[in-house]
């Protein structure tokens, strides 16, 4: 696979087989990864893998706070801004109406938040979780880096033909997660990353994207 079908190919998959994951990929992949860029070779994120029990005895814990209708913990930073303005919001509603009408919820059910958290709390049914934090005295462009090594990881998982869904929900239980890889609290979880094989038969979600003249504009030649 090369590099420009690892781009088109990649996905917010959201749901996965019980096919495991074998640890010699998930190495070769976050070795390659460390080749990232980062500003200063930083290097600012730490990557927690999670898989077997531990994985399940966290999804059972996230999974019955997401039912029981639990806030979840106060944020560290916010998902989104306060106020989105138009194109962005534009996009957000639409992306997020084709979401979860291919996960089978209404718009109108009253139960959706309760069934769009519990979905995310069982990480879609991936057989790896992958946490990654940054140093808490680090600034924005050092976030910007972990993004950035996300993204490579992201592409590496496609050319071993697996998929993944970076979920930024984990930050709503962040404490939970936090006690089951003991992070502490020097750094600040960005997202989790669930990674595995896709599951077969069941629709599969390819939101759209705005025009390349939308957002990128050429000066000179």
């Amino acid at each position: 696979m090369d590099v420009y079908e690892a781009v088109d190919s990649r996905r917010a998959v959201r749901a996965f087989s019980d096919e495991p994951v074998s640890k010699a990929i998930l190495e070769r992949v976050l070795t390659a990864a460390t080749r990232a860029p980062s500003s200063g070779n930083l290097q600012p994120w730490h990557v927690y893998v999670v898989t077997g029990e531990p994985l399940a005895a966290l999804k059972r814990r996230a999974t019955a706070r997401a039912l029981a209708g639990d806030p979840g913990d106060d944020r560290e930073y916010p998902m989104y801004p306060a106020e989105l303005t138009s194109p962005y919001l534009d996009r957000f509603c639409a992306a997020a109406a084709q979401r979860y009408k291919a996960l089978g919820i209404e718009r109108d059910d009253p139960e959706r938040p309760r069934k769009i958290a519990a979905l995310n709390s069982e990480a879609f049914g991936a057989p790896v979780v992958l946490f990654c934090y940054v140093d808490r005295t680090m600034g924005s462009g050092q976030w910007a880096d972990a993004g950035m090594y996300l993204q490579t990881v992201m592409l590496l998982l496609r050319a071993e033909g697996l998929h993944s869904c970076p979920q930024v929900m984990w930050t709503m239980y962040r404490k939970t997660v936090a006690r089951t890889v003991g992070a502490d609290d020097r750094l600040v979880l960005l997202c989790g990353v669930s990674v595995g094989f896709e599951e077969e038969g069941v629709p599969r979600l390819r939101t759209g994207r705005a025009d390349m003249t939308e957002t990128v504009s050429f000066i000179g030649g």
